[in-house]
Parts: structure tokens; sequence; C-alpha cells
């Protein structure tokens, strides 16, 4: 019976090398969220970062909150999503609220000032319009089943 010729474990080594990111000094791109970094002061790196505000009051202080917020309504309006009407009486009223965020390039710099106006979930009450749900947003499944009835129905 023929045996097997014995291996030297330095012939079974590969000849090439693996070449990693690290080994080629490639490093991934940080991302960072500023406008502008002074390393010499602190504190004035810390004012010019542009800041998110938190309310409407502090947003409407500012142009550019501003014209996003226009763009928004107008975009609500033109989609037919939203309309202001009269309170009706005896009734809870669902209020809304914006949440506003900026929205930044690769490279740090300002995209755009991001802005949603939202339902106040919290404010339903137990029995009465606790079930309703409130959302500005289609969902896919439902545009897909809209679209497979209008197919269907010719």
């Amino acid at each position: 019976m023929p045996t097997a010729p014995a291996q030297n474990s330095s012939t079974n080594q590969n000849s090439h090398s693996m070449l990693t990111r690290g080994k080629a000094g490639i490093s991934k791109p940080k991302h960072y969220n500023y406008v502008c970094q002074l390393p010499s002061s602190p504190l004035l790196s810390s004012l010019l970062v542009m800041k998110e505000p938190k309310g409407f009051k502090s947003a409407a202080k500012s142009p550019e909150w501003l014209a996003a917020m226009e763009d928004e309504l107008r975009a609500l309006t033109h989609n037919q999503t939203w309309e202001l009407v009269p309170r009706p009486s005896a009734t809870n009223v669902v209020g809304s609220k914006w949440v506003f965020w900026i929205k930044y390039h690769s490279d740090g710099s300002i995209d755009r000032f991001k802005e949603l106006l939202v339902a106040k979930g919290y404010t339903q009450l137990y029995g009465l319009d606790f079930n309703d749900t409130f959302s500005p947003v289609v969902r896919a499944s439902t545009v897909r089943i809209v679209l497979s009835i209008a197919i269907s129905r010719g």
C-alpha cells in the first residue's frame, strides 16, 4: 500500500499575501456633522455650528426654517393631504407639531433644512378616538393594493 508523501508546512502557505485595507493604508472617510472646525477656539466653533430648533418659536426666527416650513405646507396642500378647517365644537382635536432637522452632505456641508408636520397622537382619548390612526405618509402596501384593485377593475 503506497504511503502519502509527507507535506512540509512551509509548502502549504500561499505565496500571495492578502492585502487588507489596513495594510494598504486605506481608511473609511470620516463624516462629521459640523460646518466649520476651528481648533484654536472651541467656543467660537461651537457658536458657528447650525443647531436644529426644538420648536416652532425658535424656528420662526430663522429665514431658512421659515422657507422650509412654507415648502412643506405648500407640498401638503398641493398633494391634498392637509387642509386647515374650522375647529368643530365638542370634539377632541388632535393637534400637530413641527419636527426639524438638518440634512448634511458627505463633506459636512448643509444639504437642506428638513421638517415634518406630525400629529400629536398622545392627545387622543381612550374609547373616543383612541383607535384612529393619523399619519401623513402612505405605506407602500396601501399603494400596491389600490393599484391592484384599479387594474383588476379596468
